[in-house]
């Protein structure tokens, strides 16, 4: 299949430079650098495919969490305060 690229004058210079140095076309340059990139990106491991599992596992079960976020943290704050004023922990020790 042949592919049409576009390069500046400065990015073609480059590219004859390093096949050059390599002792090959610049096609067969190319090709290399993209069989490198299709690996790579194999084996790269997205943000997404690493957290997916844990995505929602700590939901707050509060369906308009973004809508009411001052009012929640307001609350957690007050109950925070109260706990405080009366020596109370929810947190086993």
């Amino acid at each position: 299949m042949a592919i049409s690229l576009r390069l500046t004058p400065a990015e073609e210079k480059a590219l004859t430079r390093a096949a050059r140095r390599m002792g090959i076309t610049k096609s067969e340059y190319i090709r290399q650098c993209l069989i490198y990139r299709l690996e790579v990106e194999k084996s790269h491991s997205w943000a997404y495919e690493v957290g997916k599992d844990l995505f929602g596992k700590y939901g707050s079960g509060k369906g308009d969490l973004a809508r009411n976020a001052e009012k929640y943290v307001k609350e957690t704050i007050r109950e925070k305060s109260r706990r405080r004023r009366h020596g109370t922990s929810r947190r086993a020790v």
